[in-house]
């Protein structure tokens, strides 16, 4: 049997479990959605947002790229963004980066990953100018990378306070939360890092002020 014929074989093994247990549960599932919950995560296959946090489908909306990047010319987050706060209502934003991460690591390097890694990369590689001081007094490449990665998730959480949509969110319907992350593979758990509950004061310059 080839890989991917597997997955097919344990997709039906997996739905035949499901009605065993709840005949109802994809005809209930496929008429709701009403998720809580945005996930901006890592794409590695380490980290799967439903398994990690106990959720079932239908609980937690999910947008994943490398390294958990929230960049305001990223249409694909931004449409996943406007259509989580402004159509599905969430009520938290979490952005979840992990140790470990390759990403974040390749971003510490002056190595040529061509061009558009290369480009994805930056934003990592700006998170580092930004907070220079901190991270090159870490000696430890170890500790240097989790610190990075701890600092770009709150980064990315001050990204998503410098949108429309969640500055527009926040003046209208006092939502959602910012949540900042940081899943640990060693040991299986997440390290809240930065929180900007909705309303919180931002930088003027990223102010929209005729929402």
């Amino acid at each position: 049997m080839k890989p991917y014929e597997i997955l097919l074989k344990n997709n039906k093994q997996w739905a035949e479990a499901k009605t065993a247990n709840d005949p109802d549960y994809f005809e209930r599932l496929s008429r709701l959605q009403t998720p809580e919950f945005l996930w901006i995560g890592c794409s590695d296959s380490r980290v799967p947002a439903n398994e990690i946090t106990g959720t079932q489908p239908g609980e937690i909306f999910v947008h994943r790229n490398v390294a958990n990047l929230v960049i305001n010319t990223d249409v694909n987050l931004l449409s996943v963004l406007d259509y989580a706060v402004n159509h599905l209502k969430i009520k938290h934003v979490i952005v979840c980066g992990h140790y470990g991460c390759g990403g974040v690591r390749a971003a510490t390097t002056n190595h040529d990953f061509k061009a558009v890694l290369n480009m994805w990369l930056r934003n990592i590689k700006d998170v580092y100018r930004t907070h220079r001081p901190e991270l090159d007094a870490i000696t430890d490449n170890t500790k240097k990378e989790n610190r990075l990665t701890e600092l770009n998730v709150q980064e990315q959480v001050f990204n998503l306070a410098k949108t429309s949509t969640i500055q527009r969110a926040w003046k209208h319907e006092n939502r959602p939360d910012l949540h900042g992350w940081v899943y640990d593979l060693k040991d299986g758990i997440i390290k809240p890092v930065f929180e900007m509950p909705a309303g919180t004061p931002i930088d003027g310059v990223y102010k929209y002020g005729d929402l």
